[in-house]
Parts: C-alpha cells; sequence; structure tokens
C-alpha cells in the first residue's frame, strides 16, 4: 500500500521531457485510503493557490456560455469536485445561473466529492465514453489536470468524447512542465502536504505534463494550445455553431 511519505524526487531531476511512465500514487488501486480522502480535501486548498481557474473561468468559460446567462458546464474528472464547487459559486457572483455536472470513473473521488453539497452541483461516477453513450450534452465542458495522467490513446478518446459533449466549448487546463513550477511546488507544497499525496504526487504531476510546445504537438485537429498563469497549459477547442460567441480575453 503507497503512503503518503513515499519516494519525493529533489532535483536535479530530468525535465527536458515528459516522465510518461511515472505514476502517481494516488493512482494505484491499494494507496492508503485516508491519505487519498485528505489529499481530496486538500486539493481545494491548493487548486485555489496554483490553478489560475478564477482567472480562466472570466476569460474562457463565462464568455462561452449562451448569450441568457444559463447554461451547463461538465468537469471531466472531477477528483473532490472543488473545481465544480467553485464554478457555481463564481457563476452567482457574475450573474449566471450555471449547473455543473461533475463526473469521475473512480469510484473514491465521488466519494469524496458528494461528502460536500452545494447547490447547483451533480456528481456521478461516470466516464466521458459514457456520458456521449447516454446523449449528453454541456454548453462546456472542462477538467483541470487530467490530461497529464492519460496515454496517447486516452488522451485521443478523451479529447473525441469532449467535442462531442460540448455544445460550446471544451477547454483542459493542466500543469505546464518547467523547472521552476517544479521548484516552486516543491517549496510551497511541503507547507500543506502532511498526511497526504499532494506534494509527492504533485511533483510526479509535473514530471509527467506537457510544455505548450508539446501540448500544441498532441492536439488533434482543431484544438489549439495556450499558456496560462501560472505554470499552466490549456487545451481548448470551440465548436462550429452559428452564433457561438469565441471571445476569448
Amino acid at each position: 500500500m503507497s503512503r503518503p511519505d513515499g519516494p519525493d524526487p529533489r532535483l536535479p531531476v530530468d525535465l527536458t521531457r515528459r516522465a510518461v511512465d511515472l505514476r502517481e500514487l494516488m493512482d494505484e488501486p491499494d494507496c492508503d485510503p485516508q491519505a487519498l480522502a485528505r489529499t481530496f480535501r486538500r486539493f481545494a486548498l491548493v487548486n485555489a493557490l496554483v490553478s489560475g481557474w478564477r482567472a480562466v473561468w472570466r476569460t474562457h468559460v463565462a464568455p462561452a456560455l449562451p448569450a441568457d446567462g444559463r447554461g451547463r458546464v461538465l468537469d471531466l474528472g472531477c477528483g473532490g469536485g472543488d473545481l465544480a464547487r467553485a464554478i457555481v459559486r463564481w457563476a452567482a457572483a457574475d450573474g449566471f445561473d450555471v449547473e455543473v455536472v461533475g463526473v469521475d470513473p473512480d469510484p473514491r473521488a465521488i466519494d469524496a466529492a458528494t461528502r460536500s453539497t452545494t447547490r447547483g452541483v451533480t456528481f456521478r461516477q461516470q466516464s466521458s465514453g459514457e456520458l456521449v453513450t447516454a446523449g449528453e450534452r454541456f454548453d462546456v465542458v472542462v477538467s483541470n489536470h487530467v490530461l497529464h495522467h492519460l496515454g496517447d490513446e486516452e488522451r485521443h478518446g478523451f479529447l473525441a468524447d469532449s467535442e462531442t459533449l460540448a455544445t460550446g466549448r471544451s477547454l483542459h487546463s493542466d500543469i505546464r512542465r518547467s523547472t521552476e513550477a517544479y521548484r516552486a511546488y516543491a517549496l510551497g507544497a511541503a507547507l500543506v502536504a502532511a498526511g497526504t499525496f499532494v506534494r509527492v504526487d504533485g511533483l510526479r504531476s509535473i514530471r509527467r505534463s506537457f510544455t505548450l510546445p508539446e501540448l500544441r504537438e498532441a492536439l488533434p485537429t482543431g484544438w489549439r494550445a495556450e499558456q496560462a498563469a501560472p505554470h499552466r497549459v490549456l487545451a481548448i477547442r470551440d465548436a462550429e455553431v452559428p452564433g457561438f460567441d469565441r471571445r476569448v480575453a
């Protein structure tokens, strides 16, 4: 069973290429369940500090919602649900009426997500493929820190499902791999990582993640890659439908 005090690689590590064979502790089916539960809870703080989603909401998500301010947003690979809940809060504060559905195929994630309820948010144990089969559609489809977990075939399927599910915009945010990101996270995460996988897995995530040129190369036709702060990359696709607002601040 993986423990939260597992191997903690320090610099120098090779950040010139993706460490695609490196596995995160929380992805192991037999990882410490208590440490995993603490990790999901701690993500709310970590993501608030480092993910940059508040700005992404304003520049990329809100402009893609219907003009009447009402819409449905899908959070793929929602984990503990912190992003789904945050989007509902931000939407309400900005005058939108948004329903968010968070899905994750991992029952452990959905268990963590459903321990806290927020009006306007629903969590389901489902995959993107199951949603496609069910004929579900959403105005905007998002994910946070999912792309680097996926192999090439998984990523292509995930993005194809995202295209089908989104009537407006698909937007997937992930870490941008760099020495600066690795060093900053190694120092900062130590303050909030006790008893969790937050630090070890975060460093592994950085090593698995894309640079901007790598993401551009990995995306299918119709997708674009953008750089965002802090140390982020965005994979974006806009549906080709009449009247869709492609504004990006």
